[in-house]
């Protein structure tokens, strides 16, 4: 089954420090670089007739048909794959994020067998397309992926997150057409890594939904191994040595981070879907977590606790393979026109910043926009450069990225706060243009700050070659 892409993390609105819902997801790929870009899809570029690219599935003109909303997303930016557009905000201020790659077992697949991609399917290339533009609240996310997913059928395992101002649901699928959704309590949050995540389940509460023959399919194929109620990650999912150094370390990391308390070893298998944090969670906290390497253990890469082969015992967070990284707020503090907020870092965690992009938007920074090949006019490949030079010295250069991404994040909370008070009466086109201006004007900044941290390193880098002969050595 395959275990290689993201990690999400979810926080209550009641769990955050300003009382806005965040839902948030790495997106990582394999060790082809796959770049990302910002884009907007207005509702004239709509496709309104579809087909996959992996897998060739036609989706019916009446699925696509009925009304179409603006939304932001972070596609691929070669298309040679599907458009993968990964997360966004549409007008509605309704968010998603789509997909973490999640585990499933022999015995779920022995009755409702994923598709093979030659037989079509739905995959993480189709559902925010598909999705997002449809739906006017997180619950509508649920049903219409569930719809798609009964009609269509998936050949991959997935996990998917919606939110609005108030709530945030969470939607896993389980084999080739069935599927499982929890609503996140306002005061939790959620670490979901490549596993199946939910695990207590209760299908006549209406904080929880699913296909509608699921708990008939449970009893009749004998899938339940506990002697009492549901858990659905027993059901449907894993408990694999690979677990134990793949997924669950991260969750137990990252768990210890938003409490303490919470202890622990690595790689347990029972670590609970609904957590709760000792403080209230911040944009900062999050993107700290994206980034996480083991930081303080003997598992971290950079660090010098550890051997040799324990820093390689489990996959981190932070990590190469990091290509876009995204958190979509949607906030309670400030008019609706103002509420949606693209968070958003593209390259390896370890050496970016994240940028508060408004999403009431039709147009994105032209920085923030990718083409397939290098280019350093592109932040994308800015962000790979600068984390691939600070990789070969992580003890020098990391202090660097340190200040760059405080610096960048206190500027762009400064031109958020400040364009927040000056647009609030504004409406219509003249909003609209003041949000694509501060977002440029903090894209612009951070590209720049970005540079000269680049400039930094190769200053602090030059006496450390090991290619160097000086006289006076």
């Amino acid at each position: 089954m395959k275990q290689t892409e993201c990690t999400t993390i979810l926080v209550g609105k009641n769990a955050t420090i300003d009382g806005s819902t965040m839902i948030a997801r790495s997106e990582d790929g394999g060790r082809v670089i796959v770049p990302e870009s910002f884009e907007v899809v207005n509702p004239a570029d709509q496709p309104r007739h579809y087909t996959s690219v992996i897998s060739k599935q036609k989706i019916d003109d009446a699925d696509l048909a009925g009304e179409v909303l603006r939304y932001t997303s972070a596609p691929d930016a070669k298309r040679d794959k599907g458009i993968w557009a990964a997360a966004g905000i549409n007008s509605a201020n309704i968010a998603m994020t789509a997909t973490e790659t999640i585990t499933t077992n022999a015995r779920i697949q022995g009755v409702d067998p994923l598709l093979d991609p030659s037989e079509g399917g739905l995959g993480e290339e189709d559902f925010v397309t598909l999705t997002l533009p449809y739906i006017h609240t997180p619950e509508e996310g649920v049903k219409r992926v569930g719809y798609l997913l009964e009609k269509y059928g998936t050949y991959e395992m997935n996990g998917m997150a919606f939110s609005d101002h108030d709530h945030i649901w969470y939607l896993e699928t389980v084999g080739g057409h069935h599927w499982i959704a929890r609503r996140i309590p306002d005061d939790a949050y959620v670490v979901a890594p490549n596993r199946l995540n939910i695990d207590e389940f209760r299908f006549d509460d209406p904080d929880f939904m699913a296909s509608a023959d699921l708990k008939d399919l449970i009893e009749t194929y004998h899938l339940n191994p506990d002697r009492e109620g549901y858990n659905m990650r027993h059901i449907f999912g894993s408990s694999t040595i690979k677990d134990a150094h793949y997924n669950n370390p991260r969750a137990w990391y990252l768990h210890n981070f938003f409490n303490p308390e919470f202890g622990g070893q690595p790689g347990d298998q029972e670590q609970p879907f609904i957590c709760y944090a000792n403080r209230k969670i911040s944009i900062e906290d999050i993107k700290w977590a994206e980034s996480s390497h083991y930081q303080d253990t003997p598992y971290d890469a950079y660090g010098d606790q550890g051997t040799a082969e324990q820093k390689k015992t489990f996959r981190p967070v932070g990590i190469n393979r990091n290509f876009e990284t995204h958190i979509l707020q949607i906030r309670n503090d400030v008019p609706a026109p103002l509420a949606g907020v693209q968070w958003l870092a593209f390259g390896p965690n370890t050496f970016n910043t994240m940028v508060p992009f408004y999403t009431n938007i039709t147009d994105t920074p032209a920085c923030f926009k990718t083409g397939g090949k290098f280019d350093l006019k592109e932040i994308f490949w800015l962000n790979k450069l600068t984390a691939q030079l600070g990789d070969t010295n992580y003890r020098v250069y990391g202090e660097l990225e340190s200040d760059f991404e405080q610096k960048s994040l206190a500027q762009c909370h400064k031109i958020q706060h400040e364009t927040d008070q000056a647009v609030a009466e504004l409406t219509g086109d003249e909003l609209v243009a003041k949000l694509e201006q501060a977002n440029k004007q903090m894209a612009d900044l951070v590209y720049e700050n970005t540079v000269d941290l680049l400039g930094k390193m190769v200053d602090e880098g030059h006496g450390l070659m090991t290619l160097k002969y000086d006289l006076l050595d």
